[in-house]
């Protein structure tokens, strides 16, 4: 059972509330680095029948990663495309399609087509980016204790976890707080 059990019935009634009020929602699930944030996105799409995306599959193409654009605030996501692609079509009830950004191999992947739904959840480090919050309807925040943050990533990334510390953590933590995800969200979810 995930740690995070009894936040799943006020996040549902949460939810159920926004599509009495919409028809259409988008909730994001944003938080620390392996706090459960693609879990709970698992859970809930699961549960509610309805599809979610990572933004691990919109990081940003080497071509796009320039010195500027990776000292912005969650300047290594391609928000622009994960807006283009999915946000944008979603909220004006079109189809939906991307392909998704393959990091280990620095190129894109198979066009993913989300199922049609009145509910999209979208999950990942830097979800809530300001210039992407207006876009949903409920903001999670998940996060976890640094010693717990360190174990799961060294079981879940042994062969890279140096760069999760050195690198991508400290990139994220930079993001949360000029970006003031936890403050700013409905709810948070911590461990």
């Amino acid at each position: 059972m995930p740690y995070f059990q009894k936040e799943l019935t006020l996040i549902q009634e949460k939810i159920s509330a926004l599509l009495i009020q919409k028809e259409r929602i988008v909730i994001a699930i944003d938080g620390r680095c392996a706090s459960g944030k693609t879990t709970l996105a698992k859970v809930l799409s699961e549960e509610l029948t309805a599809p979610f995306v990572s933004c691990d599959d919109f990081f940003l193409p080497p071509e796009k990663r320039t010195k500027e654009r990776l000292s912005e605030i969650g300047g290594n996501m391609d928000r622009e495309r994960l807006f283009l692609e999915v946000l944008s079509p979603f909220l004006r009830e079109e189809a939906v399609c991307f392909r998704p950004f393959i990091c280990q191999t620095m190129s894109y992947g198979n066009t993913i087509f989300l199922p049609k739904s009145n509910l999209l959840i979208v999950e990942g480090a830097y979800s809530c980016h300001p210039d992407l919050w207006a876009c949903y309807d409920l903001h999670i925040f998940m996060t976890i204790s640094e010693e717990e943050q360190r174990k799961r990533i060294l079981q879940r990334n042994p062969n890279n976890a140096n760069d999760f510390f050195t690198k991508w953590i400290p990139m994220e933590e930079k993001y949360l707080e000029g970006g003031r995800v936890a403050k700013n969200a409905e709810l948070v979810i911590e461990q």
